[in-house]
């Protein structure tokens, strides 16, 4: 059995002197403000219910909660109106939003105005409803719902897939839209 090496434990007890973790307050600006440091691709989640198209938008999808069967996730808002429409969906479209789609993101999420006016959409065979230009899309049924607070977490089973070459998702970041920019292989 080797010894710990001394100065490498000074050296990262040094490193994290600094560091003091704030409570995690619900809704409070320093919870806010991690969150919104993470890099997250835009979703939109959408469907015919009734005969009429209905969809939000998510900034908390997952992807490869599974490989077998192929599964995402995402969270939805308890005080949402919409969800519960979707909930009773038979089939989900998620459209991983370009970053060419900061309109159609806005339009989605607002809640005046119609959110599909002048939209382009591609209905499925089975009720999803994906939107047009997107970077990827996903055909989902749900498998699960769990209760998080002021949330539900919602484990979608992606049933079909497809993507358009060429595009890049729009990314949400700092409270704002980005997309992303050339990177070298590290």
């Amino acid at each position: 059995m080797t010894k710990p090496d001394k100065s490498r434990s000074e050296h990262l007890s040094a490193e994290f002197a600094d560091m003091f973790l704030q409570p995690a307050t619900a809704h409070s600006q320093q919870v806010r403000e991690v969150f919104n440091s993470i890099p997250t691709a835009v979703a939109a989640l959408c469907a015919v219910v009734d005969g009429e198209p209905r969809g939000i938008v998510a900034t908390s999808l997952a992807v490869g909660v599974s490989y077998d069967p192929p599964m995402v996730s995402f969270s939805a808002q308890t005080s949402s109106t919409t969800w519960p429409y979707l909930r009773r969906a038979g089939r989900i479209g998620l459209s991983i939003l370009s970053d060419e789609q900061i309109d159609e993101c806005r339009q989605i999420a607002s809640k005046a105005g119609s959110r599909f006016a002048d939209l382009e959409t591609m209905p499925t065979e089975r009720g999803g409803l994906l939107v047009k230009r997107a970077a990827a899309w996903l055909e989902c049924s749900i498998s699960a719902v769990v209760a998080a607070g002021d949330h539900e977490v919602v484990l979608l089973q992606v049933e079909g897939v497809d993507m358009r070459p060429g595009s890049e998702p729009l990314i949400h970041h700092r409270a704002g839209f980005r997309n992303l920019a050339a990177m070298a292989d590290v």
